[in-house]
């Protein structure tokens, strides 16, 4: 029997909140974020901006040229955490198997429940809308990607100057018919990099990865292309993952003897980022914050964390963002008596197929088969350097 997932994601959600507690902002032009004199960007914008071509993370400066009655709002970002903890509780009233992938975003499967997905579907979005005043958009298929796909388009659809509080249904067995006349952007995780890429090789909507020649898939993109291939035929048995049981991923070690060399520091950050990788991919989840735990000489305690753009279990990625903490934070020839590093704000496995223009689809092979030769031959049996990737971050 096919499984029935949902995909739920808020309309505008940090606009939607500021509306309800702000009723004179529906229907205006108004946009979320940073000051247009600095560096400031547009975290969220109502759908009356959105026709004027403003989006998220686009300089608010940007959007004011774009159209200079724009309403900027401080966001309230505490506000938008309450409301989101109050979404996730009705949420999960309905169903325990609910993965959390964002503040305003969620996978739900709901395979035991007697009704349909649809009208699962409905009765949720009106219950949300009538406990919070907030709309959302469903999407529902038999596994999460064409869920997602089929929200994203949905929510296209209905596009205007009003929430779309769209529902978009795919029956089981309609995956591939719904996918592949679709636009090759629309498929989740091809970015403008890869979707370049694949204009170039004639491939422009999701279908014509199947018509397209396997081999030179593969000679392009390596054993990745099977994932393309999947993906295009609709084809996704990743299960709902309730990624709030595990918090996060880390391993410390406490030295017999305090060290202060910065060689033999910064090889063991490398060792312990390559145990939490590995732990990361054996659960299959990515994390986007990166944590240092220093113990020094005289017991105390501190830490440090960095949050990345984009989620990651790769061993180089984790590594180079925890030594860059460290050597902001410690002193030549200080000594530490303990030492870790985790990862948490975790989420599913996915791999985002813009990654492929550089080197962290090679390194994701690599990694594959290096702990499969850890499993069958023990942990010293291979190991491998470590190269800086290239990292956009922030701190917090």
């Amino acid at each position: 029997m096919a499984r029935k997932i949902l995909h739920l994601d808020l309309d505008a959600f940090f606009c939607a909140v500021e509306e309800k507690f702000n009723p004179s902002l529906k229907g205006k032009a108004f946009a979320t974020g940073g000051s247009p004199e600095g560096r400031g960007v547009v975290s969220s914008c109502s759908y009356a901006a959105r026709q004027f071509g403003i989006h998220s993370a686009m300089p608010m400066s940007q959007a004011l040229r774009k159209y200079p009655g724009l309403i900027i709002v401080r966001g309230h970002y505490q506000t938008y955490s309450t409301e989101s903890n109050k979404l996730m509780k009705i949420i999960r009233e309905l169903t325990p198997m609910v993965e959390q992938i964002s503040i305003d975003e969620a996978f739900l499967d709901v395979s035991d429940l007697p009704e349909s997905a649809e009208q699962i579907a409905s009765d949720l979005q009106m219950k949300i809308y009538a406990e919070l005043r907030l709309p959302c958009s469903i999407g529902v298929a038999s596994n999460k990607l064409v869920a997602k796909i089929a929200n994203d388009v949905g929510k296209k659809k209905k596009s205007g100057n009003v929430a779309p509080m769209a529902i978009t249904v795919i029956e089981p067995g309609q995956e591939f018919n719904f996918l592949a006349p679709l636009p090759i952007e629309e498929m989740w995780g091809v970015g403008p990099k890869t979707a370049a890429e694949l204009h170039s090789l004639g491939i422009k909507t999701i279908g014509d990865i199947l018509s397209f020649p396997s081999k030179l898939l593969i000679k392009r993109f390596g054993s990745l292309a099977s994932d393309l291939i999947r993906k295009a035929q609709g084809i996704d048995e990743r299960p709902v993952i309730e990624v709030d049981e595990i918090k996060s991923v880390s391993n410390e070690i406490t030295f017999v003897v305090d060290k202060g060399k910065e060689e033999e520091l910064s090889a063991t950050l490398r060792d312990l980022s390559e145990k939490v990788g590995k732990r990361l991919r054996k659960k299959h989840l990515c994390g986007r914050t990166i944590k240092i735990k220093i113990r020094w000489q005289n017991f105390e305690t501190h830490s440090r964390q960095i949050t990345l753009s984009q989620p990651t279990n790769q061993d180089s990625v984790i590594y180079h963002a925890a030594k860059q903490l460290f050597d902001d934070f410690w002193s030549s020839g200080r000594k530490v008596r303990l030492i870790g590093v985790g990862v948490s704000q975790l989420s599913d496995e996915f791999y985002q197929l813009e990654l492929f223009d550089d080197a962290y689809g090679k390194e994701k092979e690599l990694l594959r088969a290096i702990d499969e030769l850890h499993e069958r031959f023990g942990e010293k049996s291979i190991q491998k350097g470590i190269k800086p990737p290239l990292l956009k971050t922030w701190k917090e």
